[in-house]
């Protein structure tokens, strides 16, 4: 098992390339299972959790293939492995993401055999829109053993709403689409999610002949097609990933800049930023991080997109640390996801946890120490924070990190931090 090692106290500065998004990717992966023909995608990011996904769809008779300029050809072959249908413990409780094959299994070959999901243990994330979404459509579903087991004769458009108790759901709302292009007649989904990935994943199935309309809206209309073709299609930039090495370059009092950003999806974030006093210049697909020395503290409410993420949480509050004065934090989408605020109590930080708040009283002095990484952002977050803090931080446990950053240690260290990762 690896760990990271961060001598903290450099600057950053330079220029990095941001990878395509890891959740817009999984779903479109899946979203293959209804496609006649060999689709391209490009911008795949070489992570642990795509290198999962990639093992599902070849146990479900997916063929997969590395193009040399980076794309992954994805192909399944109508009428040949009717009765794979099973996506199994040993790989779906590796990521919570893995579940999005449970609409295009059903659609297309009529039966699903799903293990419930795991991946990061941020508190509650039940899956019952989901199945309320697909039942909607004329799904029976039943639970047996930890596996969600589906079937459907021939799926029918409905009026469905997806609202929940926390907001809208991301991965419903891909699973419910992608169960819908194939239906019978119309669908309308309410209270639809509109994220970028969930927006990303609707132009994928419109290029590959699905009829999605009101994309980017809280209302999805879904036209049932009969047939699906392959595509060349090239996913967007992970406005998560931007969004961290915004904070790097924030919290170092650096200048980076960002290319391959999609900045028009960044706009909760940057505002924040600008908020706190770090210069962001966005242009284009690229945008440029600068400090100005002088950073206030702020209060942030994590929100459904056009919100700040929830997935921005922890990087936020390693930077707030590290700003004297005043910061609380609501994080509305999954109240218990403070795991990490221990791990920066380790390091110095003053952080009081009252669920769905974090106060935080910053300080600039924060002190490397040994730290546990509890889910992939929390990782984000401690890595932030050693980038600043007096000393040396032992990060372990980053097969977490793994999952959603490629390569991050060699990344960050060609921006000039000090950092490597080690075998332990």
């Amino acid at each position: 098992m690896d760990k990271i090692v961060i001598e903290g106290g450099h600057r950053l500065e330079g220029k990095v390339r941001i990878n395509g998004a890891k959740n817009a990717a999984l779903p479109i992966m899946a979203a293959c299972l209804l496609l006649h023909g060999p689709s391209r995608i490009k911008g795949i990011p070489n992570i642990v959790d795509i290198q999962t996904q990639i093992k599902i769809l070849k146990n479900l008779g997916g063929e997969i293939r590395h193009i040399e300029d980076g794309s992954l050809e994805i192909i399944f072959r109508d009428g040949e492995h009717k009765e794979k249908i099973t996506a199994p413990y040993d790989l779906v409780r590796k990521m919570r993401a893995s579940v999005c094959v449970l609409g295009p299994l059903l659609s297309k070959r009529g039966n699903a055999k799903v293990s419930y999901p795991g991946g990061c243990v941020i508190g509650q994330r039940p899956i019952d829109l989901h199945l309320k979404g697909l039942q909607a459509l004329g799904a029976k579903i039943e639970t047996d053993e930890g596996y969600v087991i589906a079937s459907a004769g021939t799926l029918k458009g409905t009026r469905i709403s997806l609202k929940g108790q926390y907001g809208t759901t991301v991965l419903g709302t891909c699973n419910v689409m992608t169960a819908a292009v194939l239906a019978e007649g119309t669908t309308i989904i309410e209270d639809a999610a509109c994220e970028p990935e969930v927006q990303d994943l609707a132009y994928f199935l419109n290029k590959a002949g699905a009829k999605i309309s009101g994309i980017g809206g809280s209302i999805l209309t879904i036209e049932g097609v009969k047939e699906l073709h392959g595509v060349d299609y090239e996913i967007i930039p992970d406005r998560i990933e931007a969004g961290t090495f915004m904070i790097a370059g924030a919290i170092t009092k650096g200048e980076i800049t960002l290319e391959n950003v999609r900045n028009d999806h960044l706009v909760a974030t940057i505002e924040k930023l600008r908020e706190i006093g770090v210069e962001v210049t966005a242009n284009g697909n690229t945008a440029v991080v600068k400090s100005n020395n002088t950073y206030r503290p702020a209060n942030i409410t994590t929100m459904p997109y056009p919100g700040l993420p929830t997935d921005m949480q922890a990087q936020f509050m390693a930077l707030l640390c590290t700003i004297s004065g005043k910061s609380v934090i609501a994080e509305k989408i999954f109240p218990d996801r403070f795991i990490h605020s221990a791990e920066l109590r380790r390091m110095g930080a003053d952080i009081r946890v009252d669920v769905p708040y974090a106060t935080i009283n910053g300080s600039p002095f924060l002190s490397g120490t040994h730290v546990m990484v509890s889910d992939l952002r929390a990782g984000a977050g401690l890595v932030l924070a050693g980038l600043v803090a007096k000393g040396t931080t032992h990060i372990h446990r980053i097969y977490h990190l793994d999952r959603g950053y490629e390569q991050i240690e060699k990344r960050l260290s060609q921006l000039g931090a000090h950092i490597t990762r080690v075998s332990e």
